[in-house]
C-alpha cells in the first residue's frame, strides 16, 4: 500500500539505483558475527523519490556525511538473498 495515497495497486518501476543519504548511524558494536563491526546503516532518499534502509558500504565510517551521493550495488547474502547496499560516488 502506498504510505501517502493508500492506493493499493503498485507496480514496478525501473530505478537509477542513485540517491543521497539522509540520515546514518555508524553500528561499533556487532549484533553477531555475520555483522563485523563497524558498519554504517543508512536511510537513502532514492533519486526517483522513495526512501530506503540499506547499508553503506566501501566507506570509512568517518567520512561518512548526511548529503552524500550514492549508488546501489547488490551483495549476495547467501545462495537466495541479494541485497541492495549502496556505496559513496560523491562527498557533499
Amino acid at each position: 500500500m502506498c504510505s501517502h495515497c493508500q492506493h493499493q495497486s503498485l507496480g514496478w518501476v525501473v530505478a537509477s539505483g542513485g540517491g543521497e543519504i539522509a540520515s546514518f548511524t555508524v553500528v561499533r558494536r556487532g549484533v553477531s558475527e555475520a555483522y563485523p563491526e563497524p558498519y554504517i546503516v543508512a536511510l537513502i532518499d532514492l533519486e526517483e523519490g522513495p526512501r530506503m534502509m540499506s547499508y553503506i558500504v566501501g566507506t570509512d565510517p568517518e567520512s561518512v556525511a548526511i548529503g552524500d551521493a550514492v549508488l546501489v550495488e547488490f551483495e549476495e547474502w547467501s545462495d537466495e538473498i541479494t541485497m541492495p547496499v549502496f556505496r559513496v560516488v560523491a562527498t557533499k
